[in-house]
């Protein structure tokens, strides 16, 4: 009876938490809009989709880039553009010499400090052009709400470790590392669906191509090739690397996920009807994509006076 008590206390306590975080977060985005900026910088959207187009356009790798600064901004301490800063967050292994397209904003946020200045915040601009890379490379758009600050200080070392999903998690472990920012193993793995863009250094995943046996062996043989320098970058999507679509759901069909944490989400456990579902329908992934990026968008915004608009997004104002 004891324990019974113990765990029913325990789920209350977790559905007020949770109760408290959606409760926040919606106050947070009621505060967002489309239309933000109509007045005070109408020209915000062109240039950042010019800007997006054209660096996609040099480098397709680049879409990949933005999407994957923006995520990892959101998931440390709310999507404020901390990550931005110089220090502090860059630094954690999992950036690194990983996070990339810096230079991209900053020649963005240059434009529009010339157009309109101390407006446009650098959590803004990176909302965008996350989006903005995706219909770049095929991918689906939706409707970015604008009205986000910048945070005056860069997360931790400790902050993005504890918050940034491992490429070693199991399936467990990465619908427990997203349920911890309000979403659900669907949401989960519409957003993995990322993957579908973007490369990987071989160091991130050559336990998995040198021991694991849920991998296609044609695919191991050709991974291993290319990783022969481990400081190598390989494509996440070996079909169409470069194109936003559901191939990268069929490669998991075909155990050619690259990353550990990619194959994990058809490996016999309970995600593998949504991978399945998502390979043989690209409409169904592409709008519950957006709609997860939407609300990936609205994690914990700082909004009304919180926060600053940093004139440089490296550096506090």
């Amino acid at each position: 009876m004891a324990s019974f008590k113990s765990s029913s206390s325990s789920l209350t306590a977790f559905k007020f938490h949770l109760g408290l975080f959606l409760l926040l977060a919606g106050c947070a985005s009621a505060q967002l809009s489309t239309n933000f900026y109509g007045t005070s910088c109408p020209n915000v959207l062109s240039v950042i989709k010019s800007a997006v187009g054209s660096a996609v356009s040099n480098e397709a790798r680049m879409g990949a880039s933005l999407l994957r600064l923006h995520f990892h901004d959101c998931f440390v301490n709310g999507c404020d553009a901390s990550v931005l800063l110089d220090g502090g967050e860059k630094t954690a292994p999992a950036n690194a010499n990983s996070l990339r397209g810096f230079d991209v904003i900053d020649n963005i946020k240059t434009q529009l400090e010339s157009s309109c200045p101390g407006v446009v915040s650098c959590a803004d601009i990176l909302s965008v052009a996350a989006r903005d890379s995706v219909v770049a490379l095929g991918g689906p758009s939706w409707q970015v709400r604008l009205g986000r600050r910048d945070s005056a200080t860069a997360g931790s070392v400790s902050d993005v470790n504890n918050n940034v999903p491992s490429p070693a998690l199991n399936v467990s472990g990465l619908i427990s590392s997203f349920s911890n920012k309000g979403f659900t193993a669907k949401e989960m793995v519409a957003l993995s669906g990322s993957h579908t863009i973007g490369q990987a250094r071989c160091t991130s995943f050559l336990t998995r191509i040198n021991n694991e046996n849920n991998i296609d062996s044609s695919f191991k043989t050709s991974t291993q090739a290319q990783c022969q320098d481990t400081s190598n970058f390989v494509n996440l999507d070996v079909t169409s690397p470069t194109s936003f679509d559901n191939a990268y759901y069929r490669n998991l069909l075909n155990q050619k996920g690259l990353l550990h944490s990619d194959q994990q989400l058809f490996s016999g456990g309970s995600t593998d009807a949504q991978v399945r579902a998502y390979s043989s329908n690209q409409a169904s992934f592409r709008t519950d994509f957006a709609n997860a990026m939407i609300k990936m968008g609205n994690l914990s915004p700082l909004t009304g006076t919180n926060g600053q608009i940093r004139t440089n997004c490296r550096k506090a104002n």
